[in-house]
Parts: structure tokens; sequence; C-alpha cells
């Protein structure tokens, strides 16, 4: 079969590849082979300014054109240099060789080809490149991705924030809190983990075959190599340098990461799950979509799909992501391979880390509140009032005030009637007894509005 959309393995390149589209030419092979490019580069251009008889420095023009094979990398550069591959069976000597084959029409940058690649191993390469591609894809795609839910969120948050709603708590009922309110739980989760994301610094090496710059010292003894590659990694390649490595960078930084995006999409299979709960109970409705169907032999569903996609993507995400980050970080002795093929499935775990952001926000976007169904809840609830009775007891040091409200509540059916009798009968002052009668179950929320506003 000729690869297609519909011949595709992996359905994050068939069936949902417009959903992933942004993560394809940062986290493919292809944005593999453009950062191997970059770093060869950078580190060529910083060699010859390092003060090397060898190497003097490059002219305006030859840099130019250097950073202009970064900045117009193509998918047919990316194509040559796999074609090599066939014959090095190499896929870093593949890079190194496609650019001096650049260089070849250039009488400065060819004269100076030995350098390209100078004193590295392939390691050196590949994990500045995995560095820059994960920096790109967080910066440009996933924490865009979690902005946008977290605004669609705190809007939520604050427009419901007065809607009361009946708590569930073990699955009963339970204290009313409102609507907005328990968003707004979600927005300062989401909110942290998002944070931690963003928060972990990306390490790099650039020290050679087992991390003690042997060669470079052996061709160069006298110069701060060390100095050197910290520049190179942080001042030209933006990355934090890491000084201690064998000949690779040992990955924990990109383990925090994926940990991190693990605890966000946690958070958002938890959302996902209380949200089809929501819509269940009919607290939420779903607006149509013409032509949709929700069920091919039961014409009256809408089902709640997006959600149900939701928390399938995430767990597919978090089941890649937990694996390459308990992974990644162990290597036999000096290196061993195991995670270079690990290392390529970043973008599938991603991908579905993305896929998952992308069927909530959809599903977000089709809710409408059920007023109706929410207060039809509340009103066959006032046994909820028991906990402000009994409280209000304890404070005024009524007898058995938690006995006597469970033995008037626990297992029956509590109207209206029967609460107020009850407080009728409670040795109170009347301010306070007031304040009881006029408790319902959609009034009796505490702060919850408050704090759903003040969210975000």
């Amino acid at each position: 079969m000729n690869l297609s959309a519909l011949s595709a393995l992996s359905p994050l390149d068939g069936r949902y590849a417009a959903k992933v589209a942004a993560l394809r030419p940062l986290l493919s092979e292809f944005g593999l082979m453009h950062r191997r490019v970059q770093v060869e580069v950078e580190w060529f251009i910083a060699l010859s300014d390092a003060g090397f008889t060898e190497f003097t420095p490059l002219t305006e023009a030859a840099r130019g054109m250097l950073r202009g094979l970064v900045l117009r990398f193509s998918e047919a550069d990316a194509q040559a240099i796999k074609d090599i591959e066939r014959t090095t069976n190499h896929d870093v000597k593949a890079v190194e060789y496609w650019l001096k084959g650049r260089f070849e029409t250039h009488a400065e940058l060819k004269a100076a080809g030995e350098f390209v690649h100078f004193a590295c191993t392939s390691e050196d390469i590949n994990n500045t490149s995995h560095a820059l591609m994960l920096q790109t894809a967080r910066a440009d795609v996933l924490l865009p991705a979690l902005d946008r839910l977290l605004a669609k969120l705190t809007a939520m948050a604050h427009t419901f924030a007065d809607v009361p709603m009946l708590s569930r708590t073990h699955g009963q009922t339970a204290s009313p809190t409102t609507l907005g309110k328990e968003i707004a739980n979600v927005v300062a989760r989401l909110a942290h983990a998002r944070s931690a994301i963003a928060a972990v610094k990306l390490l790099a090496k650039m020290n050679g075959a087992v991390g003690n710059y042997n060669a470079h010292v052996a061709a160069y003894p006298e110069f701060d190599w060390e100095a050197f590659s910290r520049r190179v990694v942080e001042q030209q390649l933006g990355l934090t340098f890491n000084p201690y490595t064998t000949q690779i960078e040992p990955h924990d930084c990109v383990a925090e990461l994926f940990d991190a995006v693990t605890r966000a999409d946690t958070i958002l299979i938890d959302w996902s799950r209380d949200v089809w709960g929501y819509v269940s109970l009919g607290y939420f409705k779903q607006r149509l979509k013409e032509g949709e169907i929700g069920s091919s032999t039961m014409p009256h569903k809408v089902n709640p799909i997006d959600f149900e996609n939701a928390e399938g993507n995430f767990g597919l995400a978090n089941a890649l992501l937990t694996h390459l980050s308990q992974k990644l970080p162990i290597s036999r002795w000096q290196r061993d391979l195991t995670d270079s093929t690990v290392l390529r499935n970043m973008g599938v775990a991603l991908g579905y880390a993305l896929l998952g952001y992308d069927s909530l926000a959809r599903g977000l976007d089709k809710l409408e509140v059920n007023h109706d169904a929410l207060a039809e809840d509340l009103n066959a609830a006032w046994e909820v009032l028991a906990e402000p009775i009994q409280t209000v007891m304890r404070r005024y040091k009524l007898p058995n005030p938690y006995e006597r409200l469970k033995e008037l509540t626990r297992g029956k059916t509590i109207t209206r009637e029967a609460i107020q009798t009850f407080i009728g009968t409670l040795e109170i002052p009347d301010e306070e007894r007031q304040r009881l009668l006029a408790l319902t179950p959609g009034n009796y929320v505490g702060r919850a509005a408050a704090l759903a506003r003040q969210i975000g």
C-alpha cells in the first residue's frame, strides 16, 4: 500500500494528522535533522571565532550562507541527508557530509571543512538537537494549547461563579458548591502544572566522547574547552549547559519535562471524567452540530465523545511519557543506544497530549449549562442543610447536634418543611434561627462564588 492518511499505522499521521500538524516540523525526523544542522553550523561558526591559527574568523558572507542553510532548511535537504545515510548507515555523519557537500562551491568554507563536527561525538549534536526540538515544541505548541484551555476554563469559572450545584462526594449528595468554583479548582491545578512545564530547564552538553573533552584537549591542550562549550550551548543555542555527563547528557531534564506534562494531562483526565459525569447527570447540555450522529442506532443520543476522546488520548500520552521519563535517565556505563530509538517517539507522546488538549477544547466549546437540572437536584436535597444546622448547634452547645441531625436525615427523604420544623425547635438566638430558616440548598454555598470569581 502507498503511505497515506488511510494507510498510516499511527492515527497521528492518519485520522488526526491535521490536529497535530503544528508538531510535525518540530518533532519529526525532519525536525531532528533541522536541529542537527543548526548545532553543527553554530559549533562551526564558534570554532572560527575561537582564535585558532588554523581556522580564522569566518566572513559575514560565510556566516550568512551557513545560517541560511538552517533558516531555509527544506524537505529536499532532509531527503538529501537521508540519501547519504543509506551509504553511511549513520544519521549524524550524514549531516556532516551533507554540510561539507554544501561547501564545495564556497572556497572559504571548503578550506575549513574539517572543522565541521570537530572533536564532537554524535551525542554532542543529538542531545542539543533534542533539547532544541523540545524547547520549540513547548514554547510554540504545548504551552499555547494549555494557555487556551486555561483561558477558556477561567472564563467559565467567572461566568458560572454564582450557579449553584449539588456536590457529590463519594457519588452521594453533599454540601452545595457552584459550577464556577468547581471549574476554578481545575484552573488552579492546571495553572500550577503549566508553570512546572514552563520552568523545566533543558540541559545540553558539548564535551566529546565520554564527557571529558579528550579529543578537544588532544588538539588544543591550552584552550578552555569547558568555557567555550558553555558559550555555544547557552549563548548561541539558548539552552542550559550541563558540565557533568558521560557520552550522553543524562536526560534528567527531559524526564522532568515529561513528568510535568504527565501531571497536567492527569489533571485534565480528572476534569474530562467529571464533565462526562455532569453531562450524564444533565447538568450540561451539548450544542448540536448539523449532520452529526450520536449513535448509529439510537437517534436521540448526543454522546460526550470529545471528553471521552480527550481521556483516551491523555492516557496514551501519559503511558508513553511515563516510559520515556523512566527509561531515558538510565544508560549502561558511559553509553548505550536504548535512548536513541525511544527519543524518536517524543513527537508521538506529545502528539497524543496535543490531541487531548484539542478534544477537550472542542468539548468545552459545545457545553451549555442546564439550569433547570441543577435547580431540580438542589431542590430535592434538603438533607444537605443538616451540616450547617448541626454546626450552629455546636456553636451554642446544644446537646448531641450531630446525632440528632443524623437521626433526622440519614436514609430519609427530607423536605423543606421538615428541616424548618426542626430549626423551630432549637434553643438558639432568634437571629440565628432566621438565618438558618433562610438557608436553601441553592444558597448554602459558602464562599464558592467569591473563590470562583477571583481565580485567574
